[in-house]
């Protein structure tokens, strides 16, 4: 009985989140949980436009809100080259810093 209200969790937030305007919530344990999901789909649609705009395309993985370095979008982008980073925005969709993701730089 656990393991079908687990899977049945697991099934309701996937659904949840393309619901939400099919954003890719990121694999790994990089993901925050709900709390870092607090957006509507425009301001995802906003967040991952400015983001590849400020890469030079790329295709984005991830979208959440943050609030590390004054940011309060942060978009993992895979850039053309192939490198991972993490683009920070405003809540004007600036950019705040674009970093190397922090897996990435550990080799995971």
């Amino acid at each position: 009985m656990r393991r079908r209200v687990i899977i049945g969790a697991a099934g309701i937030a996937a659904a949840a989140a393309v619901a939400a305007g099919g954003v890719a919530v990121a694999t790994g344990g990089g993901d925050d949980g709900p709390q870092s999901h607090q957006y509507t789909p425009e301001q995802a649609a906003k967040a991952k436009e400015a983001a590849l705009a400020a890469t030079g395309g790329g295709t984005v993985n991830s979208v959440e809100t943050d609030d590390e370095d004054g940011a309060t979008y942060e978009v993992e982008v895979t850039t053309p080259e192939g490198d991972t980073v993490d683009v920070r925005l405003d809540e004007r969709f600036r950019v705040v810093v674009i970093e190397g993701d922090g897996e990435d730089a550990d080799g995971g």
